[in-house]
C-alpha cells in the first residue's frame, strides 16, 4: 500500500459534493475542491462500480482475446474477458463468473497481479486484475452480445497489437503488459 507523504502542501482539500445525476452504473458529482493555492472550484467527478478482468494464459504461451466492439468510441479492439463487480461479489468470483460467461474457460490457477484506477483526476473506478494459468474449457460462452469472436493469440505478437492501436482498453493494457514484463518479454 502506498504511504501517505508528510508534506500535504499540494494536496487538493474537498469541501463536499453533490450528487448531481445517479443510476445502477454512475454517479456524477459536483465536488467543491481547493487547490493548494487557495483557488475554489466545483468539479464534475464520476464515481463507477469496480471491474475485475483476466489474462488467461494457456500452456503455449498464448492469451485469449476477444475482438469487440465499444459503441461509445464507436473502435474495435482486442481485450480480456471481465466485467463489472456485482454487489456483494469478490474482484475474484467477477473474474472467474465473466471468463466462464464471456469465454467458456476456467484457470488451472489464478491469482490476484495488481488493483488500478483507469482515470484519476476525475473517476473513481476500482479495476483488479488477475492471471489465469492453464485453460480449461467447462462450456459455451453464454454471453452471446459480448465479442465477434475469441482467439489464441501468442504473447510475443502482443506489443505489436497494441503499437498498431488493436489494444487499447485500459484493463487489457495493464494485465498484458504485465505479464509481458513479469515475463521479461519485450515487443519486436
Amino acid at each position: 500500500m502506498a504511504t501517505e507523504p508528510e508534506d500535504t502542501s499540494t494536496a487538493w482539500r474537498v469541501h463536499g459534493e453533490r450528487i448531481i445525476y445517479d443510476n445502477e452504473w454512475i454517479r456524477v458529482f459536483l465536488t467543491d475542491v481547493e487547490l493548494p493555492d487557495g483557488d475554489r472550484f466545483e468539479h464534475h467527478t464520476a464515481k463507477l462500480k469496480p471491474a475485475a478482468m483476466t489474462a488467461l494464459i494457456d500452456e503455449e504461451d498464448r492469451v485469449l482475446l476477444m475482438w469487440r466492439h465499444r459503441f461509445v468510441s464507436d473502435r474495435w479492439g482486442w481485450e480480456l474477458p471481465g466485467g463489472v463487480v456485482d454487489e456483494g461479489e469478490d474482484p475474484e468470483e467477477t473474474a472467474l463468473r465473466e471468463m466462464v460467461e464471456e469465454v467458456g474457460y476456467r484457470p488451472k490457477s489464478f491469482r490476484h497481479v495488481t488493483r488500478f484506477q483507469p482515470m484519476v483526476g476525475m473517476i473513481d473506478s476500482w479495476h483488479d486484475v488477475f492471471v489465469g494459468e492453464g485453460a480449461v474449457k467447462v462450456g459455451e460462452p453464454t454471453e452471446k452480445t459480448e465479442m465477434q469472436r475469441m482467439e489464441w493469440v501468442p504473447l510475443s505478437s502482443i506489443m505489436d497489437k497494441i503499437r498498431d492501436g488493436d489494444i487499447w482498453n485500459s484493463g487489457t493494457l495493464v494485465a498484458l503488459l504485465y505479464v509481458l514484463a513479469e515475463r521479461g518479454q519485450r515487443g519486436k
